[in-house]
């Protein structure tokens, strides 16, 4: 979801002020997904590297998350909307952490499409700790196959992505899924994430449905 702070400084606002605009995007969009029939929506929130940005902006993105995660669970749970968790809870603030913990527990038995929210997440990061439960569970070398890799991820249960969509134009993975999209389609707009609407949304549908997969065999 990039551009936030793009979005907010061409206004001459403060950068939190866009972070506040991309989670109203992001619950619209969320709730438009779902109409179109879309099974799993997973949104890169906050990244491992993010930690890095100045502690005012740190600090005012988890309560922002925190507060949103509280505030729109029961819109969420009466869409029959399934939170999950993708990254390494355990680091974050106690109270951001039960708000998560208080969401995925509210809404575990819904059937609607399960939104998956990416937190202190890096790609790397998620190998690096699927590798340490197969070392700790005893798992022989010769035994290790992409299965098992898959299987020892933050959420085994979901698909691999079809699509990936990056606002703002960038065009790189930024350590986002790696494993999981190997074979992902990529589309890129030039509209920050505060800008996404479900027009745009429309628009990346369509441009997956005119491409053919090929998953490394001919056409």
């Amino acid at each position: 979801m990039d551009g936030n702070g793009r979005w907010a400084q061409k206004r001459s606002l403060p950068r939190l002020l866009g972070h506040r605009e991309g989670y109203k995007t992001l619950r619209s969009v969320l709730l438009y997904a779902s109409e179109r029939g879309i099974r799993y929506l997973t949104v890169y929130a906050f990244s491992a590297e993010n930690w890095r940005r100045p502690k005012d902006e740190v600090d005012g993105l988890m309560k922002l998350i925190e507060r949103a995660a509280r505030d729109e669970l029961r819109v969420m749970h009466r869409n029959g909307v399934r939170v999950r968790v993708a990254g390494r809870m355990d680091e974050l603030p106690s109270g951001l952490r039960q708000a998560l913990e208080d969401g995925m527990a509210t809404t575990a038995g819904n059937t609607g499409i399960t939104f998956t929210l990416a937190i202190n997440y890096g790609g790397r990061a998620e190998i690096v700790d699927a590798m340490k439960k197969i070392v700790g569970e005893g798992i022989p070398a010769d035994q290790i196959d992409e299965e098992t890799v898959a299987a020892h991820l933050y959420n085994p249960d979901h698909p691999e992505p079809d699509l990936m969509i990056r606002t703002a134009g960038e065009m790189r993975w930024s350590n986002f899924l790696l494993w999981q999209s190997a074979y992902s389609e990529l589309y890129v707009t030039e509209k920050t994430w505060p800008e996404f609407d479900d027009k745009e949304l429309d628009r990346a549908i369509e441009a997956f449905a005119g491409r053919t997969r090929k998953f490394g065999a001919l056409a």
